[in-house]
């Protein structure tokens, strides 16, 4: 014999419990976005911005900022896309920003000396640029996986490596602000590391959080 509950002292428990908070899209980005920009304006305020500013106008230094940020303006509508069931995810315009900074990547790579390939692509803060990035951008993951959990995410993994994606992008275009490493070599291989852990562990935490 089951100590189970009927089905009709079931539904009347559901019934009393009061309906969660609907997914609002434009909290959602409103949330990532402040956490975007406060962990930049803490950054900036202990490290301060690259002091050539006026190197931003090259478009190869531009390219550094402009590529994640049109990267996360991609991003994170299709993480809010994600979270609804049945919804068509057209994910082949992020390729657009990619294959830009893979071409500036190859573009770099051929007009490079031999004794300039390992210079160019370690710079001097390899590791300062991935360690910042990914840190940066745990506020913004943490504050959109926690709305979108509102949501009914019927591809969990997909909507937090998505999520990932549009934080860790969206830091790297301010914190491009901050770097004077301006060779796509370093900027494509270390943003873009950064940008693939942050994704990574977006999808491993919306594997966990963002499941029915």
């Amino acid at each position: 014999m089951t100590n189970a509950p009927p089905t009709e002292a079931f539904i009347r428990d559901l019934a009393r419990r009061p309906a969660p908070a609907p997914l609002r899209p434009a909290l959602v980005a409103l949330a990532v976005a402040g956490a975007i920009l406060a962990g930049l304006a803490l950054f900036f305020a202990l490290f301060g911005l690259r002091p050539d500013p006026g190197a931003m106008a090259r478009p190869v230094v531009a390219a550094k900022a402009l590529l994640p940020l049109a990267l996360a303006g991609l991003a994170l509508p299709l993480a809010l896309l994600s979270v609804r069931p049945g919804a068509r995810l057209p994910l082949w315009p992020l390729l657009v920003p990619v294959a830009l900074a893979a071409g500036l990547f190859a573009a770099r790579l051929i007009d490079l000396p031999p004794q300039r390939l390992l210079p160019d692509l370690m710079g001097q803060t390899a590791l300062a640029c991935l360690i910042s990035i990914v840190t940066l951008s745990l506020l913004p993951l943490a504050a959109g996986l926690a709305l979108l959990r509102r949501g009914a995410p019927t591809r969990p993994v997909l909507s937090g490596a998505l999520t990932g994606l549009a934080a860790s992008a969206g830091t790297a275009a301010g914190y491009a602000l901050h770097c004077t490493e301006d060779s796509p070599l370093f900027y494509v291989s270390w943003y873009g590391l950064a940008l693939c852990l942050a994704s990574a562990l977006g999808a491993w935490l919306g594997h966990r959080y963002l499941r029915w």
